[in-house]
């Protein structure tokens, strides 16, 4: 069966399109919106532009007179603009900012407005009586009938296989919780971007019915951005499971140190995090960062200037330490007379193609080595996607219309009306993970999160939760100390014993291993909850 995504997930048209090109990007729609009739007029030359700074892959049809200057536009964050009510204008930002703010926006960003996430009814879907996936496609196009025509519908393995998704999620962290640390240690769970709250819901009521000697001592927390859904969690699960608390805020602002063993999920939500653009000079191999510009009118243009912000500078040295690859040819990387040939070619660009590169999961990850020291993760999302917009490692931009998914090639769109979603690199970021995990702490001994009692580097990756005092490498991947994966050799868990202290795993892999597969069994032997989602990973 073909690879299945996120169906049915969209919004409407943008006002005007773009596509990003060299030091300064933009857009033919905009040049035609503008300029209506007078749409052959071209340009072959931005005004004082140095000659070899210009991009001769520029579209004919933009116009650098009505570009406005850079240097005269505000420079915002997201969280400048957290308290406008409408998309700003006059403005430019780093391109995670501005993804974050199409999405997040707590007035007009997608998530907090427009995005509905599927809710399946409150009976389990009997399996066994629908003949294949065929009908089980027909059977969740009805219930999505119910939903309004260009609803920003879409939906997720928890909500489609529920609850027999969030057992097979429950059942591998109370393994682990069982094996690891009960009776000495309270049973802590956290959850990020928890969507409807079914999740914590078939989790919970699966403790309770199954392990009531642990449900006891579950202690269960919801780190929700969006202040609707965070509602929708509260009157869904306080009542009904009291150890639930619900906290409405961005993780990326979360400042409260955990110092108990903890288990953190993020389901399906990384896809969402915003991400920086990357372009290298072609002559240099130096990177240039992204910026969109909103002009006066809202139109939209992307320029790209020597890297200065801190937390892409960390990512591309992270990168260079990992020792993972580049986005350019590797006979340009070894070769600058090979370089030198190429950029003498008639019409040659002078960047790279745009890199679209994981800042805000390092941003993740960080905030789980300084505020979840002794956390074990478990992670899942979408490994690769089709229909992406140009670049490398390039989100997915797509609205629905009537019940349609229109997908677009262009990262600027108008923001809050689209879904912006990306792929994961899962082997990547295992990675960075074991590297970060194996660093001192970062957070300053001034800061009041500062614990004394606390070691600088607790154990969320190793297999002995009281071991707090190995060497200062042991956690790290590029070191030799690790014994040979033995074949056939299972954890208490059920996945394999390898040499990492961390695994990825395929959607299949992780729930042929937790799951209860008879209960998601079709009459002709298919199984959905298999077949679908073959895009996505796991790292746990």
């Amino acid at each position: 069966m073909l690879a299945r995504t996120r169906l049915y997930r969209c919004t409407r048209t943008p006002s005007h399109f773009y596509t990003g090109v060299s030091f300064s990007t933009s857009s033919p729609a905009s040049f035609l919106r503008r300029k209506g009739s007078n749409s052959n007029k071209t340009s072959n030359k931005t005004p004082n532009e140095p000659e070899d700074r210009w991009n001769y892959n520029r579209s004919a049809l933009f116009d650098p007179s009505e570009a406005p200057d850079p240097a005269s536009l505000r420079l915002v964050t997201a969280n400048d603009l957290e308290s406008g009510s409408k998309p700003p204008r006059g403005v430019k930002m780093l391109a995670r900012d501005y993804i974050e703010d199409a999405l997040y926006n707590p007035n007009y960003g997608y998530f907090s407005k427009r995005a509905t996430i599927f809710d399946w009814s409150q009976q389990p879907l009997d399996f066994s009586k629908i003949r294949n996936n065929v009908e089980f496609d027909v059977v969740v196009a009805e219930r999505y009938a119910a939903y309004e025509a260009d609803k920003q519908l879409w939906h997720t393995p928890t909500e489609l296989f529920k609850p027999w998704y969030g057992e097979a999620i429950a059942r591998c962290l109370v393994a682990e919780y069982l094996l690891k640390y009960f009776p000495y240690e309270d049973f802590v769970i956290y959850e990020i971007g928890a969507g409807n709250g079914t999740l914590a819901q078939n989790i919970l009521d699966f403790l309770r019915a199954e392990h009531p000697e642990v449900y006891d001592r579950t202690r269960y927390t919801i780190i929700e951005i969006s202040g609707n859904l965070a509602k929708k969690q509260k009157l869904r699960l306080q009542k009904s499971h009291p150890s639930v608390q619900v906290v409405h805020k961005s993780i990326f602002h979360w400042a409260v140190r955990e110092p108990a063993p903890c288990f953190f999920l993020a389901m399906e939500v990384i896809d969402n995090f915003a991400h920086d653009v990357v372009r290298y000079d072609l002559d240099t191999l130096e990177p240039y960062q992204g910026i969109v510009t909103v002009d006066d009118k809202g139109d939209f243009d992307m320029i790209y200037t020597k890297v200065n912000d801190p937390l892409i500078s960390s990512f591309l040295k992270l990168r260079e330490r990992l020792k993972h690859s580049l986005p350019i040819n590797p006979l340009f990387q070894k070769f600058p007379t090979a370089r030198k040939l190429y950029r003498n070619m008639p019409f040659a660009a002078n960047l790279s193609k745009e890199e679209y590169i994981p800042t805000r999961l390092l941003s993740l990850i960080q905030t789980l080595r300084n505020h979840f020291p002794r956390h074990r993760l478990l992670l899942s999302d979408f490994a690769f996607l089709p229909d992406t917009i140009p670049g490398v490692n390039a989100p997915v931009v797509q609205t629905r219309i009537q019940n349609t998914t229109v997908p677009c090639q262009t990262l600027t769109v108008h923001q809050g009306v689209f879904d912006i979603f990306f792929p994961t690199n899962f082997e990547h970021l295992r990675d960075m993970y074991e590297f970060i995990l194996s660093q001192p702490r970062t957070v300053p001994l001034s800061s009041p999160d500062y614990d004394p009692s606390l070691p600088d580097r607790s154990t969320p990756l190793t297999s002995n939760a009281l071991s707090l005092s190995l060497g200062s490498d042991f956690f790290s991947s590029h070191i030799p100390s690790r014994r040979s994966p033995l074949d056939g050799v299972s954890s208490a868990s059920g996945l394999p014993v390898g040499e990492r202290k961390s695994s990825v795993f395929t959607h299949a892999e992780f729930l042929e291993t937790y799951a209860d597969l008879n209960k998601t069994r079709l009459r002709n032997g298919e199984n959905p909850m298999l077949d679908f989602y073959k895009n996505v990973k796991f790292l746990f």
